[in-house]
């Protein structure tokens, strides 16, 4: 992540939605993302607007929700984070493939920069 910025894993999960939703349907919409995260339309709309409010979604009631160059960024990263993670868990150390998903989701957030870089660092001397 952007080392000026810290985002909860809330807000994180949003951001990576909304990364994906774009890049299947150019847009997200409320509805979507609240699918997506199995939570309710309301609690969508409240985080939405602390996210454009810190400049990382482009948000108005009703309308089409798209990333900032700064929440792309950060949401590009997470996805990555997520990626390599998933892939360790699964090809290297053979855990089954919904538990990989699950542990890399809940890894690509706490995970501080240094020890990701590390982590990759190693991962790509496995190849």
């Amino acid at each position: 992540m952007t080392e000026d910025i810290q985002l909860s894993e809330i807000f994180e999960d949003y951001l990576e939605v909304i990364l994906e939703l774009q890049m299947t349907n150019n847009v997200a919409r409320s509805k979507d993302i609240a699918e997506r995260l199995n939570i309710t339309p309301g609690a969508v709309t409240s985080t939405l607007k602390k996210l454009s409010d810190i400049n990382l979604v482009n948000y108005e009631p009703y309308g089409y929700i798209t990333l900032t160059s700064e929440g792309k960024k950060i949401a590009q990263e997470i996805k990555s984070r997520h990626i390599l993670l998933k892939d360790f868990f699964l090809r290297i150390i053979g855990v089954e493939e919904d538990i990989a998903e699950k542990t890399a989701c809940r890894i690509e957030h706490t995970m501080d920069r240094e020890t990701f870089e590390k982590f990759k660092d190693f991962v790509s001397s496995l190849r």
